[in-house]
């Protein structure tokens, strides 16, 4: 009894499975990383900083949640693992205590044309349930809602088993979707300009056909030459009416071209599947410009570009039907959405409810769920993931976030902070890359990578605190608090730009004079309607240089060299100095590796299992063959220069035996924009979103233009870059350029010479001009949100 007693009176011994609190990772060396070895508390909120190029990415993304991820897939069966997107293990020697992790990353969503916001956060799904019980006149099942189910009827003979005897009887079927026929749920119509699609005073035999491969000797070429529908011989101007309706618009048809089956089909269906069916932006750029030359898109006439049949648009609910709804502002919806009160369908508003509050909570109230996801810009598209997440039941659960405060005002910041703590809150590891100092105040764990980029970084440099982090020596630490002062003299605008009556998206009648020869910074909430002023008003004309936010295109075979145009003159150098042809000097031609075709490395896929990439053997990953690096210059082979960082390429091409002034000074740009790290032969699918923007940046700054239009250029800068990008923004204005910046760090605000504030608020609260003047003129004005987190962040 007393044993009992005094038993009772002790602390219960932990149960072992609370000892698991930490993720252990021991020995990481993925990309620049040295033999990396930390320990991250779970359930907490954990930030990772550090300069661009440091690594972080490395850490979490290609090392943790990649590992968790690949675990993940290993349980399902071999038979569902061939389905599923193959992942190697990460270089590591030990990840222990991992759990299900959920990457949030600012990938853009898809540019699926039938893609919006609506159908990507299930908010259409439920409006069309909504609709189908509610809806008045009712026309059908949630399927009569939807724009991408076609309406299809049809009729035939069924058999079925009857009292032992099998009877055939008569059945018609009919599908009610709601798909506009016109344009078949796109919401924009094509109309083909034929004398792009062929020369008609030639026959096909002669090259008619001007469609990108659709030439003579192509596939396409051998299909429409040998179908027999019309003398290949024969000009297209002479064609029968039939012959030529059956080179345009022909239904699939199956034919024989020498002993082979296939499919012709015409000209017109054939260009709308394999061409007008994806977005622009994805194809190639041949063919992109063949698109943009010889189809016009107009507003579907017959639904207005709601995407919607006649049906679908008549059935209402208080007024409202389903194309008016997905139209409105999300905010305005979620007021519409709460005022209607059906007991029968209580369960459904709750949640539709809390899904569109998340919308505006989050700061995306601006945005309509008719809006095509592949507009999203980056920030919003991570936001727009976030939303799924926010509902959820589940704990213990991993959250990666890449820069999440990535287009956000400082305003919108706190908003963010209070839902990536909530999250932690729920019982989660929130795992987040941050340079904004904002974000890396509310961290209960920090750790920073560094000290330099790329092979000068990759090890771990502090670890512990926020406070700590401050007192420490690094880099992060030491900008820590670093705030750029309000310039004393501002320039004087050498001109004006002027823009009048802009009405684009939400843009009120705007009218406003951009200065030019200074430094503008337009700023305002996330919405307000910046780009839409800045991408949509100024003329994109001469002279005008645009550098936004879209990704760069590029296969693991592109790196900067390739991008920039840089491997040229380097190829002519080395074919120059050996006396031998450029293209021998190009992994991508005939100076390939025949093993590996170039690439450095031979992928393999193991079907069932998880494919894997090997270093190529023969050429040991320097894809090129031995012959090849034979041919010097300078006393370095092809590979050896691929493999420099921009910095010591500079000094390679700049003077000595290899002094090549065109790749000098395509180096001295790349330096300029803070990428002086980057080897030059590195893929450019490694790239950061903030180093592909600078990229960029660099292969503008060549272009023959008068003004530059920068989207956030800050993106993905450390707090100690952001000062060199301001020193690079001061040339370019010294220079006698105008430099018009979309921007909502405040360093650069404060530096600015004019500022123009749009908003007071985003979507239909905003597009209004609310402040134009010098950054002293508002912070001593504190009249907007701007004003007043300007004010705060110089100390005024």
């Amino acid at each position: 009894m007393s044993m009992a007693t005094r038993t009772d009176t002790q602390t219960p011994a932990p149960h072992v499975a609370d000892t698991h609190d930490l993720i252990r990772v021991y020995g990481a060396r993925e990309n620049n990383l040295k033999d990396v070895s930390i320990e991250i508390p779970k359930r907490r909120l954990t930030v990772f900083t550090g300069v661009s190029g440091s690594g972080k990415s490395s850490l979490v993304f290609s090392t943790i949640a990649a590992e968790s991820q690949r675990l993940i897939n290993e349980t399902y069966s071999a038979f569902v693992q061939g389905f599923m997107p193959t992942l190697s293990r990460p270089e590591v020697d030990v990840l222990d205590g991992l759990t299900t992790a959920i990457v949030v990353d600012q990938e853009r969503m898809g540019p699926n044309p039938r893609s919006t916001v609506g159908t990507v956060t299930d908010a259409n799904a439920m409006l069309r349930i909504l609709f189908s019980r509610l809806g008045r006149p009712h026309i059908g099942s949630p399927q009569a809602f939807s724009f991408n189910v076609a309406s299809v009827t049809g009729a035939g003979a069924v058999k079925f088993e009857r009292g032992g005897k099998t009877v055939k009887e008569r059945r018609e079927f009919s599908i009610t979707g709601g798909m506009c026929p016109r344009c078949e749920g796109l919401g924009r119509t094509s109309d083909i300009d034929l004398s792009q699609l062929y020369d008609d005073s030639k026959s096909l035999n002669e090259g008619a056909l001007t469609i990108p491969g659709y030439s003579v000797d192509g596939w396409y070429g051998r299909i429409f030459s040998g179908s027999g529908f019309f003398d290949p011989d024969k000009p297209i101007r002479d064609f029968t009416r039939t012959e030529l309706d059956d080179l345009l618009y022909k239904e699939p048809t199956k034919i024989k071209v020498d002993n082979i089956n296939l499919t012709y089909e015409g000209l017109i269906p054939r260009i709308q599947k394999s061409m007008l069916s994806k977005d622009k932006e994805a194809l190639q750029p041949h063919v992109r410009a063949f698109v943009e030359r010889a189809v016009k898109f107009t507003t579907c006439p017959e639904c207005g570009g709601t995407r919607l049949s006649e049906a679908a648009r008549s059935s209402k609910i208080k007024g409202i039907s389903i194309a008016d709804a997905c139209a409105m502002q999300i905010s305005d919806l979620a007021a519409w959405i709460r005022d209607l009160d059906e007991p029968s369908v209580a369960p459904l508003l709750a949640t539709l409810r809390q899904l569109l509050d998340s919308f505006v909570e989050i700061g995306l109230g601006y945005l309509s769920l008719d809006r095509a996801s592949g507009t999203l810009s980056g920030g919003e598209a991570q936001r727009v993931k976030m939303i799924r997440h926010l509902g959820s039941s589940l704990t213990d659960v991993t959250y990666v976030f890449d820069e999440p405060t990535t287009g956000l005002h400082p305003h919108d910041i706190q908003r963010m902070n209070d839902l990536l703590l909530r999250l932690r809150d729920k019982g989660n590891t929130v795992l987040v890359v941050e340079h904004k100092p904002e974000m890396i105040a509310i961290a209960d764990h920090v750790v920073d990578l560094g000290p330099g980029a790329g092979t000068a970084g990759g090890t771990v440099c502090f670890e512990g605190t926020v406070e700590g982090l401050r007192a420490s020596g690094t880099v992060t630490g030491r900008h820590f608090d670093d705030r750029a002062a309000l310039k004393e003299t501002v320039r004087t605008p050498t001109g004006t730009l002027e823009i009048r009556g802009a009405t684009a998206n939400n843009l009120r009648d705007v009218d406003v004079d951009i200065p030019l020869g200074v430094l503008v910074v337009v700023t305002g909430v996330a919405g307000s309607g910046k780009s839409s002023l800045i991408h949509g008003s100024v003329p994109a004309g001469a002279g005008v240089v645009s550098v936004d936010q879209g990704g760069i295109r590029g296969s693991r075979r592109s790196n900067p060299a390739t991008y920039t145009g840089l491997l040229d003159p380097i190829r002519k150098a080395f074919a120059k100095a050996n006396g031998v042809k450029p293209a021998l000097f190009s992994a991508n031609s005939e100076g390939a590796c025949p093993t590996c075709n170039g690439a450095g490395v031979i992928y393999t896929d193991l079907a069932m299992m998880a494919g894997v990439s090997t270093t190529c053997e023969e050429c040991e990953g320097k894809r090129f063959q031995a012959a090849v690096l034979e041919h010097k210059l300078g006393g370095r082979d092809i590979s050896e220069v691929l493999a420099m960082p921009v910095s010591e390429a500079q000094e390679f091409f700049g003077s000595g035996e290899a002094r090549t002034p065109a790749a000098r000074a395509i180096l001295d740009r790349l330096a300029d924009v803070g990428l002086g790290y980057l080897t030059l032969g590195q893929p450019l699918t490694t790239l950061s979103g903030g180093e592909r923007q600078r990229l960029k940046l660099a292969t503008h700054m060549a272009d023959k233009g008068g003004v530059y239009v920068l989207d956030e250029p800050t993106a993905g800068l450390h707090l100690a870059d952001v000062e060199q990008l301001l020193g690079l923004l001061d040339r370019l204005v010294d220079s006698g350029k105008s430099v018009i910046v979309i921007e909502h760090h405040q360093a650069v605000m404060a530096h600015a010479d004019w500022i123009i504030d749009l908003g007071p608020g985003a979507g239909h609260d905003g597009g209004r001009i609310v402040f134009e003047g010098t950054p002293a003129d508002l912070v001593a004005a504190r009249s907007t949100l701007t004003g007043e987190h300007l004010a705060a962040y110089v100390g005024a």
